[in-house]
């Protein structure tokens, strides 16, 4: 999808957590999510066949216990599972949209049927013990059945984050990110070079050196640049694209002077200071605040709607992958999901080692209803853009007030859980699921309440009478 991912290593962060996180932007405004906790299932068979392209495999006999992210209406939109941690504590979040260029796939066209973003959470995540282990197997799948799109896929464990980037029909590269970097990807082939001489730190598909050879497809004098072989550098990149990462990196190195248009903005970066989760946050909720290009700033018509923000309307789920080293293994994983905008919602934090979100989210209707955190939380959008002047202030101290809180929770939730090993500890992490769950949504619907009074009060259909008339 055209979304915005953040990667963060674990020596660049403030905790020592390693971050993945990415904007899920969907086609349309509202296309209905749910978090799921699939069950382990010892005793699969059968086939996958996606509704969306016809990928199919066999069922593995095994599969570890795993969320996801998936749309509601499956039947017409397909699955696209998005994000979620398995019961070994290995994450994914499954794609970010990339585009090669037409000359590298001339020669290795996409592949029609082949494992497309729709399929992969269901297809790698159950079966995977480690990041490094989520980029092989994915490999292996994409060498037996292509890929009909291009897509970055990220997989992190307590360890380490690594970068996948499937550009044609068989050829893809990934790289772990450094310990103590960040990176910050837009719809764009984002690795630079690669050294294939250090297989501990990237891997790629069989045959991707010999292939570019073969057919001349590298414009650089030496080295292996993969963005400049297989990505674009078009107009479309530069304000669509490019003017993101800028953002994101303006932020986090706020002494780099840097273009939004540049087409040379590096795709590895180390920060100026420790990355916080609320930092990775921040970028996501993000639309060019206090510059000239904010579409809700003080920038001349054309500068306002000069570059694509990070935070859309069709934002469908904001989620952050955060695998923590400070707390036992068995309580190390939080997805944190915003079904809101993020611009204008919280992200809420769901344990990985749990068998169940919350029957507000794992239950959503395809039609508004309040009680389903994904309309709950939109409703919030909406109503604030409804007047955005006069209720942004009260919607930043709403999203305050909610992360004091969830900070608060998650720590009580920590201390509690560390005298619980097994099943206990997993059945204590899904009631906090629910209790954290149920705290939010009793604030949402009283700043809900909040911002219909208010807005009857910001109403144009008022008069005041002139005493003198």
């Amino acid at each position: 999808m055209a979304c915005t991912t953040i990667l963060v290593g674990k020596k660049a962060s403030m905790d020592g957590s390693t971050m993945m996180a990415r904007n899920n932007d969907m086609f349309v405004a509202d296309t209905p999510q749910k978090i799921q906790v699939i069950p382990r299932n010892e005793h699969q068979t059968g086939k996958y066949v996606s509704n969306k392209n016809g990928f199919t495999f066999d069922y593995p006999e095994k599969a570890y216990r795993y969320q996801m992210v998936p749309n509601v209406n499956v039947e017409k939109e397909g699955i696209f599972g998005g994000s979620g941690f398995n019961e070994k504590n290995v994450g994914i979040s499954a794609t970010e949209s990339v585009y090669a260029n037409e000359h590298v796939l001339a020669y290795d066209p996409l592949v029609k049927n082949g494992i497309a973003e729709d399929s992969m959470v269901v297809a790698v995540l159950p079966y995977i013990n480690s990041a490094r282990h989520g980029v092989e197997y994915l490999g292996e799948i994409i060498r037996k059945y292509g890929s009909p799109e291009g897509n970055g896929v990220v997989f992190s464990d307590k360890d380490d984050v690594w970068y996948m980037e499937i550009v044609t029909g068989h050829h893809w590269v990934a790289q772990r990110i450094p310990a103590d970097h960040y990176a910050v990807i837009a719809n764009q082939v984002a690795q630079e070079e690669i050294d294939f001489n250090d297989s501990e730190n990237f891997m790629w598909s069989e045959g991707i050196q010999e292939f570019v050879e073969k057919h001349h497809l590298n414009p650089d004098h030496e080295g292996f640049n993969f963005r400049h072989i297989f990505g674009t550098d078009t107009e479309k990149d530069r304000y669509y694209n490019t003017p993101r990462v800028w953002f994101g990196q303006r932020y986090l190195n706020p002494e780099s002077d840097q273009s939004p248009v540049s087409s040379d903005l590096p795709f590895l970066r180390k920060a100026s200071r420790k990355i916080s989760l609320e930092d990775v946050v921040y970028i996501l909720g993000s639309h060019y605040n206090e510059t000239v290009y904010d579409p809700y700033g003080k920038g001349t018509e054309r500068e306002r709607h000069l570059y694509r923000p990070i935070a859309l309307n069709r934002t469908q789920d904001s989620h952050i992958m955060q695998v923590r080293n400070h707390v036992p293994e068995e309580l190390s994983t939080i997805m944190w999901v915003c079904l809101g905008v993020p611009a204008f919602n919280p992200h809420l934090p769901f344990y990985g080692n749990a068998t169940d979100s919350d029957p507000s989210f794992n239950d959503t209707s395809l039609d508004w209803n309040l009680e389903d955190g994904y309309w709950m939380y939109r409703t919030i959008t909406a109503l604030v853009e409804g007047h955005y002047s006069e209720l942004i202030e009260s919607d930043v101290d709403f999203v305050k007030d909610c992360r004091e809180n969830l900070i608060r929770l998650v720590n009580e939730t920590d201390e509690k859980a560390k005298a619980l090993q097994g099943d206990a500890l997993t059945e204590y992490l899904t009631k906090r699921n629910h209790e954290i769950v149920d705290d939010m949504k009793a604030k949402a619907l009283k700043y809900i309440g909040q911002l219909v009074k208010d807005s009857i009060g910001l109403s144009k259909l008022t008069y005041k009478m002139d005493i003198n008339l």
